[in-house]
């Protein structure tokens, strides 16, 4: 069924947007018996390797913060930032049917992608919520002042390069793999498993050009220490504006070549 392009108003793009991304949700969990756990299990599993590896065999000094809380705070937005991008980047190609027989704006299948791990995400969340509990880890007014603001600058970034990410897959089927290498690598040049505090103070300057460097410290400030996010934060937001304008840029400069190319 062909589809032209003024048969769809802006409220059915939003619908489905929406149609699109409980479809994902579901098809996720749909034959797993374990379902929306698996958002908590993911993390929690890594966490408890790295809370064992780093607090008795080699230790990292986190303060007063119990390392699963510090490293759970991290990896929870991570996983998010990661696996979602992976789901965007084969959203076209995925979807190739789609794309080929329907007109609609493409970067909906990309959105989707995107809107179904926040579902993960949120799951997730509640964890630290209980550990924070656990450990006496107080809750601070700061946290809904300025989460929604990390969480909205990290979504930015990720849907940038996703954009980015699922346009170039679209011609050249190497850069799911080279992205994934990317990410592999890109984890370890971030807080999430260490402090910041063990980067030397002579490379901050160039740690802090990492936009997910800041956005894990803001995520910490907030979550766990009750301060507002540090001046390198506004470094993360600069950028994931600029990843964000040019995944858009890219990605409907080379829309219209998808169903040709796929």
């Amino acid at each position: 069924m062909n589809l032209q392009a003024n048969q769809y108003s802006p409220v059915q793009y939003r619908e489905l947007l929406f149609a699109w991304t409980s479809r994902i949700i579901k098809a996720r969990y749909q034959q797993s018996i374990l379902g929306g756990l698996w958002a908590i299990l993911q993390p929690m599993a890594t966490v408890l390797i790295f809370t064992v590896v780093f607090s008795f065999f080699l230790k990292v000094d986190t303060g007063n913060i119990p390392y699963i809380v510090f490293s759970y705070t991290a990896m929870v937005p991570w996983l998010l930032f990661s696996t979602s991008i992976i789901d965007m980047v084969e959203s076209i190609v995925t979807n190739m049917n789609l794309v080929s027989k329907i007109f609609f704006p493409r970067e909906i299948l990309v959105l989707s992608a995107l809107l179904a791990r926040l579902v993960d995400f949120a799951i997730a969340y509640i964890i630290l919520i209980i550990l924070m509990i656990i450990y006496q880890v107080a809750f601070t007014p700061l946290v809904l002042l300025y989460l929604p603001i990390i969480i909205l600058c990290q979504v930015a970034l990720a849907f940038g390069i996703g954009l980015l990410g699922a346009a170039l897959n679209a011609f050249y089927r190497d850069i799911r793999h080279i992205i994934t290498l990317l990410l592999q690598l890109w984890l370890y040049a971030t807080p999430i498993i260490y402090p910041v505090t063990l980067v030397p103070e002579q490379l901050k300057s160039i740690y802090f050009l990492n936009p997910m460097a800041g956005v894990i410290e803001a995520y910490r400030s907030v979550m766990l220490y009750g301060t507002a996010p540090a001046p390198t934060f506004f470094i993360s937001i600069a950028m994931a504006v600029l990843v964000l304008f040019l995944g858009l840029f890219v990605f409907k400069k080379v829309e219209v070549q998808f169903a040709d190319i796929i």
